[in-house]
């Protein structure tokens, strides 16, 4: 059985999987192997931004395949899916961040974006945060705020501080020494933590007061998720590198980090191949990426985000939500403890609703549905987690 092959020839990340046997997917949900339909309210934990199979990406794709496929490494070649994507990206973006390195994944923007601000820079210093979450490579798992999951793989890259998100006197950190600091623009694995109180544009002014770079991972609440194409445009902060992936590609596996020319260019020489990726900038992802920011930016899905964010927080209201952290289709709702959240998910998988977990926040469950999700969908989904939270009993044991 192909359960049965999962369990023995691929490596699990966990000792227990889930293990939805998918048949395929369309629009919100996702099918099982026996034609049974699933809600998704988590699309690929950020990643299908315009939904399963969305018939603009699929076209795009079949037609880039029938073109070309992989043809060079990165950087050589001129491709037209990479050069139309990134110009498009760059027209809606800051005047200095127009310059844009493809990669493969989030975690490996994250590595180029580290590598840059130390090669511009000359400095070696890092400032990340407490409960940070950046990705899983060396250097990303250096900055991640969260020793648990980092001791097993000590020693990590040096020289990395860690600070206390929205915690200003915390800024005091920041010196003549510090190549860069990096945050998520909204905390994602520590719960959806939005920032307070002007915290980014003191962030900002602290860097250039010393002369570091800003790094904004927007891998998640980039491309649309917040109501803006990045959420950096809601807390009147611009950074010097932008670090992006997950939604924007449409669940095809892509990443980049985009910066100014000048910062760039010092990738070029001394050494030269300062970041190599074989398959970064793929003709096929990039046509991909080109066809989601073409969807995102040519209708009104963004703008609904809001709209959709108001009507899952008039639907969800019952006793054990504590709290609803987040913005826009990034949202997480905060349990007093981690077993109603267990509960919340485990059953909802059982109704054919897909919610999952923050990787360090316990009592929290995620709400990140695609941004095409309807708003017929969204009440059937959040009358089922009303039903499940209504029926709870302590003792509830899955």
């Amino acid at each position: 059985m192909l359960k049965d092959d999962f369990y023995t020839y691929q490596t699990q990340t966990t000792p227990y999987p889930l293990g939805l046997e998918v048949s395929h997917a369309l629009g919100s949900y996702i099918y099982d192997s026996q034609g049974n339909a699933h809600l998704d309210f988590v699309a690929g934990v950020s990643a299908c931004s315009l939904g399963h199979c969305n018939p603009s990406v699929v076209n795009a794709i079949k037609e880039q395949t029938e073109k070309y496929m992989h043809v060079m490494v990165y950087g050589e070649y001129v491709q037209q899916p990479a050069v139309e994507y990134t110009k498009l990206l760059a027209s809606h973006l800051p005047e200095n961040l127009k310059t844009t390195y493809l990669v493969n994944s989030g975690t490996e923007a994250i590595e180029g974006a580290l590598k840059l601000a130390r090669r511009f820079t000359g400095r070696s210093q890092f400032i990340a945060a407490h409960h940070a979450y950046h990705g899983n490579t060396m250097g990303s798992l250096s900055i991640m705020g969260f020793e648990e999951r980092k001791s097993a793989f000590r020693p990590l890259i040096p020289d990395v501080n860690f600070i206390v998100f929205n915690r200003q006197k915390d800024l005091e950190e920041i010196t003549e020494k510090t190549a860069a600091v990096i945050l998520e623009t909204i905390q994602g694995g520590a719960g959806f933590i939005l920032p307070e109180n002007g915290y980014l544009e003191q962030v900002r002014q602290r860097c250039n007061e010393v002369g570091a770079l800003l790094i904004l991972d927007e891998i998640q609440p980039g491309f649309g998720r917040t109501g803006k194409l990045f959420a950096f445009e809601h807390f009147n902060c611009i950074p010097d590198i932008l670090v992006v992936g997950k939604g924007m590609a449409s669940g095809l596996p892509v990443g980049a980090f985009i910066a100014s020319k000048e910062l760039m260019d010092t990738l070029q020489d001394a050494p030269k191949l300062g970041h190599i990726t074989t398959f970064g900038g793929n003709p096929v992802i990039a046509a991909a990426s080109l066809a989601t920011l073409r969807e995102l930016t040519e209708n009104r899905l963004i703008q609904e985000t809001l709209a959709k964010e108001k009507l899952f927080r008039s639907l969800l209201v019952h006793p054990l939500i504590k709290k609803i952290r987040g913005k826009g289709l990034m949202l997480a709702l905060l349990f007093e403890d981690e077993k109603i959240a267990n509960h919340l998910v485990l059953t909802a998988a059982k109704e054919r609703l897909i919610l999952f977990w923050l990787l360090f926040e316990p009592r929290a469950v995620r709400i990140s549905p695609p941004l095409t999700i309807s708003m017929k969908e969204i009440t059937e989904g959040c009358d089922k987690i009303m039903a499940i939270l209504k029926a709870y009993k302590p003792t509830a044991v899955n």
